[in-house]
Parts: C-alpha cells; structure tokens; sequence
C-alpha cells in the first residue's frame, strides 16, 4: 500500500510544504471526489502553478488567499495545466489573465480542452447515436443523453488563447532544479508528469493516483480508440524512467510514497478486468451495457453510468484488437462480444477449485 506523507490536507487557502520551494494546496470540486490537489513551485522570481481546480464555488477566492498570504512576496510567473479535464485546466484562464503570465500544455490537450469546453448538446451527432447504440443503450438513454449533452464550458473561466507546447523529455529548470516532462496516454490524449531528479519528486496529476484508478475511457468522439493499451504502456514507461523511492504529488487523495508499487498493482487490476470480462463472454455474447456487472459491483448514477461503459469499452477494445474477442452488431445496431478461447472458464474453475484444495482448513 501507498505511504501517505501527512495526515491532514491543507485547508483551503493554505499550502503546505513538501519540501522547500514545493507546495501543496487543495481546491474543492462539486462531486463525489471533492478535492483537487494543486502545487507551486517556487523560482527565484515567481512560482509556477501545476494544476488549477474548477471555475465554481469560493475556487478564485481561495486563490486570492494563496496570493496574499502564500507567496512571500513574489509574483505568478506560469501556469501549467497537466492534461485538460476541467479539475485542471478550469482556472488556468483567469490565472493566466489575473497575472498576464504564459501557460503550459502539452499540444493534444490544449487543442482537446478547447473543443470540449465550447461543446454544446448541437454537437450531439448520429456518431454518438451509434456509438451509444453499439454499447447497448436503450431509445429513452439515448434521447436523454443528446438533451443533457455539452462540454465544461460552463465550469471553467474560457481557456487561454496562446499556450507553450510541453514535450515529452522537455525540461524546465526551475530554482536550479531540472523538471522533466514525462507524457501519459490512456487518460487523456497526452498527460504531462513533471519528474525532478534532484527532488526525486514526481507531479503526477491523473496518471498515478492511490487510492482510486484514473478512470480510461472510450467516447463517442474516437469509438476505435485503443486508450488502454495506452494507458499500461505509459504506466511501464513510468515503472522504468521513475525510481521506486520517488515522492508522488497526484492530483486526488494525499502525496505518498510506494509508486512502483502503485504502478503494479494498477497494471494487475486492469490485467484482472481483462481476464474477468472474457471469463463472462466464454459462453454467451454480450453487449458492454450487460457486461458492467462483471466490472462494477455497485449502483450507479447518471453521471457514473457514462464513464463506467468508456471504461468497458477501452477493455473489451483491447480485447478486440488482442484477438482474445470476436465483436458482431445484431439486428438492433448493438455490439456483441464473445471471447475467442472457448475453453478459458473451464480452465479458470479448475484454477479455483485447486485453489480451495490448496488453502488450510479453519478451525
């Protein structure tokens, strides 16, 4: 397991010290996942900011509690933004603004941020139809999903016009410390880590978390896409450019150590939903809308229910292109999958049965 560095999160409006010139800060966020992490890293004539939280609530004003009485002193110099989901890049507009200082971010998410934050339900196309029919979804789903459509638009202060382009392997040095950006896919197009080797510290933002896993998504603007297989590739590169004993900033839950076994255990619970997903198609063919159960044992909302099948999607599309399942479209337009190894299930309770013989007997 993770092991967390401090007990208690900043409150908002203050910062936290993780070690001198690094900061730590939370914004709220109006969902269950109700806090943000941001950092600043001071430089001898400014701090940047990495990440910036939700134009909603008391955001910019906790921000104005940041700036008189966090900052000794010193001006804004940059804001950065570590991929473009409206947590991290719905402030970087008014901040940028507020002290007319540049913004960085990678190309992907720039251009991404842009589209989604001025999408609105007209946007809503006979492609999203299909793609909403494919994954199982009935008439009346469909309906409501075209009136509810939109971006964040309305939950971010409007995106700046200019950006710097981040790279993957660019480096800024900040304070005489080197940042290296190290770019992750699967999340989102082109998600920027920053690694210091001489702080041995890593800013993670969405692609390492510990507690909860990054949610990897198929939507209906790339039905094709292939983000898992992505998503674990970045995660070994991460397991192979970042050592074990590095301290992780993420961007939910606290700062902690362990990463590498964070990275494993992320690696084997994606690798269990794979297994699991074809274990259940062995028998019968099934839509991703039936196949949910088999990823998520709970209820879930409205809200929950989108992201829960892009993340059944990007498996069974891994799957799909693995050759380790078949996909047919019945007579209602839906997506049908079927795993290729049809001797897999037996296998699989054969597994368990030895298992069971295996385990000592209570008593």
């Amino acid at each position: 397991m993770p092991k967390y560095l401090f007990e208690n999160p900043p409150a908002h409006g203050t910062t936290t010290e993780i070690v001198p010139g690094v900061r730590w800060l939370q914004m709220p966020l109006p969902m269950s996942l109700d806090h943000i992490n941001l950092y600043l890293i001071e430089d001898s004539d400014g701090w940047w900011i990495v990440d910036t939280g939700m134009d909603v609530g008391d955001t910019r004003k906790h921000w104005e509690s940041i700036f008189d009485g966090q900052l000794e002193g010193k001006p804004i110099k940059a804001v950065v933004s570590t991929h473009y989901h409206p947590d991290h890049v719905g402030m970087a507009g008014w901040l940028c603004e507020r002290w007319r200082v540049p913004f960085y971010m990678t190309q992907a998410e720039y251009l991404s941020g842009l589209s989604f934050s001025r999408m609105t339900n007209t946007h809503f196309s006979w492609s999203n139809e299909q793609h909403m029919q494919r994954a199982g979804y009935t008439g009346e789903q469909i309906e409501e999903s075209r009136k509810g459509f939109g971006g964040f638009g309305s939950i971010i202060s409007p995106m700046p016009m200019s950006f710097r382009r981040l790279r993957d392997g660019d480096s800024k040095s900040i304070n005489g410390h080197g940042w290296r950006v190290i770019v992750g896919r699967g999340h989102s197009p082109e998600h920027a880590c920053l690694y210091s080797e001489s702080l041995n510290i890593l800013i993670s933002g969405d692609q390492v978390i510990p507690r909860i896993t990054s949610n990897i998504s198929v939507m209906g603007s790339e039905p094709e896409a292939n983000p898992l297989r992505d998503w674990l590739q970045s995660l070994e590169h991460l397991l192979a450019t970042v050592p074990a004993d590095a301290t992780v900033l993420p961007a939910h839950n606290a700062p902690f150590t362990g990463l590498h076994r964070r990275l494993r255990y992320l690696i084997e619970h994606h690798e269990d939903h794979l297994l699991a997903l074809e274990e259940a198609c062995v028998e019968k063919s099934l839509t991703a809308i039936e196949l949910l159960p088999v990823l998520f044992n709970r209820e879930l909302s409205r809200f929950e229910l989108g992201l829960a099948v892009g993340e059944c999607i990007a498996h069974l599309n891994y799957l799909v292109y693995r050759g380790q399942m078949t996909r047919t479209e019945d007579e209602a337009g839906r997506y049908r999958y079927r795993s290729t190894d049809e001797t897999l299930g037996l296998r699989l309770r054969q597994q368990r049965l030895d298992r069971q013989r295996e385990a000592p007997i209570q008593v």
